[in-house]
């Protein structure tokens, strides 16, 4: 890097994050925030002044900027495949939301071209650093809870209920999706980590209460070789929002929500009652991976994989709640 402090600049105000990256930017010791754009002028005019940073006129003047060394992409995800890429041929560090891409083939085009620019990449997968999540993965990958045979993660908000989510999340073209492909990606991840990234099918169900062009309700499940079963949920229509976690194994069995926010076990060395389990330290955020990543101290791979295997699930959710059909994950591209 050229200089002690990184350099931030904000590729778009689409997404409702584009505020909270800007946040971890300005609080984050190794970052600072240098100026922001959007291809709608409303949009980039009320978020520079919101942010109180300058207004760069394109996103070619963005990059063109030599006191940005870095983008968070928060524009419509349909928009995340040219704007990343014109980034990463910039030499910009890149962290974008998720999704990645709209594609797996793009997924995976990005990580290639990124790896071979030397750029650090960097995809938005927060529930992973939890500590809730971070304690029920070292049960799992201990052991503790036997074979994992059922995992169901669901989260929810009143976002079209209470009208703070913006009407262009219900644009199916620049969000490729409704709730599933924005806020269930959480638990789309989540499952794949608990039960595996590849299931061998994909089927679901999308529903729409409210009179958007786009889901938001909706439920996926996960078959996997084996027979283990993944249950992915998210929602825009319910209050209060709702995290809800249940993992269940051959030995042991994990709950978070269902009304109690808190971790508790129950089955074989958690005991034959209800019991909160202990949690440890959060995990590395991905932020701050990013900006390991852009010094040189950090290895960004797995998280890349992650988040190109989100998109693989995620393909084949919107592919089975189309079609009605079940459907397999795409096969490995070149990433």
């Amino acid at each position: 890097m050229t200089n002690d402090v990184i350099g931030v600049g904000i590729a778009g105000f689409w997404h409702v994050h584009a505020g909270d990256y800007a946040r971890d930017a300005t609080e984050h010791a190794g970052t600072r925030v240098v100026a922001g754009w959007d291809a709608d002028p409303a949009l980039a005019a009320e978020g520079a002044e919101r942010l109180g940073i300058e207004r760069a006129e394109s996103l070619d003047a963005l990059l063109a900027r030599p006191d940005v060394e870095a983008i968070t992409v928060t524009t419509a995800t349909a928009d995340h495949t040219e704007v990343i890429s014109r980034a990463i041929r910039a030499g910009k560090h890149v962290f974008t939301e998720k999704l990645l891409a709209p594609t797996v083939a793009e997924c995976e085009a990005l990580a290639v071209q990124a790896r071979e620019a030397g750029v650090a990449l960097v995809v938005s997968l927060p529930r992973l650093s939890q500590r809730e999540i971070v304690a029920a993965c070292s049960l799992v990958d201990a052991g503790a809870l036997g074979t994992i045979t059922y995992a169901r993660v669901r989260m929810a908000h009143d976002g079209w209920l209470g009208g703070w989510l913006p009407e262009r999340f219900a644009d199916p073209v620049a969000a490729i999706g409704g709730a599933f492909a924005d806020l269930g990606c959480h638990p789309a991840y989540l499952v794949q980590r608990f039960l595996g990234a590849r299931p061998s099918r994909i089927t679901a169900g999308y529903g729409r209460v409210t009179d958007h062009a786009v889901e938001d309700n909706a439920v996926v499940v996960a078959q996997y070789e084996g027979g283990a079963l993944g249950v992915a949920e998210a929602g825009f229509v319910t209050t209060p929002g709702a995290f809800a976690l249940e993992l269940r194994g051959t030995k042991g069995s994990l709950l978070f929500g269902f009304g109690r926010d808190e971790l508790i076990g129950k089955g074989g060395e958690l005991g034959e009652d209800w019991a909160p389990v202990a949690l440890g330290d959060p995990a590395q955020t991905p932020f701050d991976l990013w900006v390991e990543a852009m010094r040189g101290a950090a290895d960004p791979a797995d998280n890349v994989r992650a988040a190109i295997e989100l998109t693989r699930f995620v393909v084949a959710a919107n592919t089975a709640a189309a079609t009605g059909a079940a459907v397999g994950l795409e096969p490995e591209g070149r990433s």
